[in-house]
Parts: structure tokens; C-alpha cells; sequence
């Protein structure tokens, strides 16, 4: 950040969603610190029925596409500080599960790990460039967080 109020998320809506209302903003491992915050947030959502779930998830994932297009022209490319991708993709992981901290935990520990390790096609979808190259890698990790997930409440279940 060069201290410009021009790009200083405190003074910009979409800077502000784009860093996750802060947790980018961490000095060591924003993009865990994002999904932090996303996890925990998932408390609160995580008890609201599973369409208003995915509205929400579809909502972050439009504005934070256009927040991350105006992050990179302002910061460069993927900035490490735009965590907005973060807080959808961890949202699609946990998307209609409890809202225990077994699945949460559980939820955050995959999407961490598909999120780092960005298995086919997550790096390719990292390349479309722009905004949408931003979230798209990120909510597919969380596509993949969520199946395993999904796998565990089967097998959970009996």
C-alpha cells in the first residue's frame, strides 16, 4: 500500500471488501487470516437456511470479483492482501453443514490446504486473470473442501 487515500481500504468500499474487512491486512498469512474471519463468521451464517447460505456466498463472490479488479489495478496482480476470495470459498466448503466448530474446524483445515495447494483446475482457473481470476481458484479449492466434506457427513451419518 503507498499510503494514498486513493489506496487506503479505509476510504474505499471496495478496497475494504476486498482486503476482508481487514484480515488481509495481517502482516503474516492474510489468506489464513481471511478464512479466519470467514470461518468464524459462519457461526452466525451457518444458522440462516441454506438458500439465504448461497445467496450470500453468491453475493461475496460477484462484489469481490469487482473488488479484486480494482485491487489489482490498484496493488498488482493477486495481491496477498485481497482476501475476499478466501471468505467465499471457505463459505462453499461449509455451505449447509452445522455450524459446529467439528465442521468448521474441519472446513477450514481442507480449504486452507486446497487453497495452498491448488490441485487441477484451481491453477488454471487462477489464470483467467482480473477479478474473476481471483475468486475462481479459490472457490474451486473450496468446491473440493466442500466434496470431501459432503463425503464425511455421508459416512458421518451411517
Amino acid at each position: 500500500m503507498n499510503g494514498t487515500p486513493r489506496s487506503s481500504p479505509g476510504r474505499d468500499p471496495w478496497l475494504w471488501l476486498a482486503v476482508g474487512f481487514g484480515s488481509g491486512l495481517v502482516p503474516f498469512a492474510p489468506g489464513t487470516a481471511g478464512s479466519l474471519v470467514a470461518a468464524a463468521a459462519y457461526l452466525g451464517l451457518g444458522r440462516l437456511a441454506w438458500p439465504v447460505q448461497v445467496a450470500a456466498i453468491v453475493l461475496v463472490s460477484l462484489l469481490g470479483t469487482v473488488a479484486a479488479a480494482r485491487a489489482e489495478r490498484l496493488w498488482g496482480e493477486d495481491p496477498g492482501r485481497v482476501v475476499v476470495d478466501e471468505v467465499a470459498g471457505q463459505w462453499l466448503a461449509l455451505v449447509a453443514l452445522p455450524p459446529t466448530w467439528g465442521w468448521i474446524v474441519a472446513g477450514l483445515l481442507l480449504f486452507r490446504l486446497f487453497d495452498i495447494t491448488k490441485p487441477p483446475p484451481c491453477r488454471r482457473l487462477e489464470r483467467l486473470g482480473g477479478g474473476l481470476g481471483v475468486m475462481a481458484d479459490d472457490l474451486a479449492a473450496g468446491g473440493y473442501a466442500r466434496l470431501i466434506l459432503l463425503v464425511a457427513a455421508f459416512v458421518w451419518a451411517g
